[in-house]
């Protein structure tokens, strides 16, 4: 679901509705003060300060401390305005639209984005069920005698209907695909992948493996096919070229994080913006 403009606007009308929010998400019904260790503890909003303190003791809590609005000038509703567009967005949210968007420099914008896109990390939960795995390679300019010269491999696992795991590589070798199977795929997993000679052993690691080769423009046999994953390095181009226009390999990941992100919780209920928002707590 997508918050609206409308809703968005009547939850955090200013700064202290957004910082309550963070300290609801933080703390909720805060027990003990580590401090005074007061059985009933009950913190009150310090005026002018973006802390609580104990009404016993007077220690304080600060709920920005450790998150991504740690000691940032830029008031919060910005911030959470800045997080509501990338809630909003399909394709990204680049850094010169933040810079129109928020009426901020572009270097707070370009920092303001980086920032958010730290949210964008994925479950430990290993993959099962039916797996597509492919590779893929972003970027770089293509030569008549390098198809993927100076691009940068990234290889993805898609379970059919559910998530997804995609991480930039420095290759796409039989060795770092078994690598990424083991971490990301759990053992007897049904998976379908092209026929690229990095997968033609996946058996021998416990994989219920098939293929289609594409080289023979076999895209499908029966329920074997890669179409899944295919989409979604797809969307993921797409996006990149028509938003970004180039991603350098450094920061590449957070890119792929964040689309992956999407994808994981395209079925969710809840907004993707409250999501988002538990996500700063959650990197406190």
């Amino acid at each position: 679901m997508k918050l609206t403009i409308t809703q968005f606007n009547e939850r955090f009308p200013d700064d202290d509705a957004c910082l309550q929010e963070i300290w609801n998400n933080r703390y909720g019904v805060v027990g003990n003060c580590t401090a005074c260790s007061s059985k009933e503890t009950n913190f009150y909003k310090v005026n002018n300060r973006k802390c609580w303190a104990c009404k016993d003791c007077g220690a304080q809590i600060h709920p920005l401390a450790d998150t991504i609005f740690h000691k940032s000038s830029t008031p919060l509703k910005v911030w959470f305005y800045a997080i509501f567009l990338f809630s909003k967005s399909k394709n990204g949210v680049s850094a010169k639209e933040l810079e129109r968007q928020l009426g901020v420099t572009y270097k707070t914008a370009w920092r303001m984005a980086k920032q958010i896109r730290t949210l964008f990390d994925i479950d430990d939960d290993k993959l099962d069920g039916i797996v597509e795995m492919d590779e893929t390679y972003v970027g770089g300019k293509t030569t008549m005698d390098k198809k993927n010269d100076n691009k940068t491999p990234v290889v993805g696992a898609v379970e059919r209907n559910g998530r997804i795991v995609a991480k930039v590589t420095g290759d796409a070798t039989s060795t770092t695909l078994k690598n990424l199977m083991r971490q990301h795929i759990e053992i007897g997993t049904t998976l379908y992948t092209d026929e690229w000679r990095g997968y033609s052993r996946s058996n021998k690691l416990g994989y219920f493996h098939d293929t289609v080769v594409h080289s023979k423009f076999e895209w499908t046999d029966g329920s074997v096919h890669t179409n899944t994953i295919e989409g979604f390095w797809s969307q993921l181009k797409r996006s990149i070229r028509g938003t970004y226009h180039f991603v350098s390999p450094k920061y590449l990941q957070s890119y792929v994080n964040e689309f992956s992100f999407r994808y994981n919780h395209r079925h969710q209920q809840e907004y993707l913006f409250d999501l988002m928002i538990a996500q700063v707590v959650k990197h406190a």
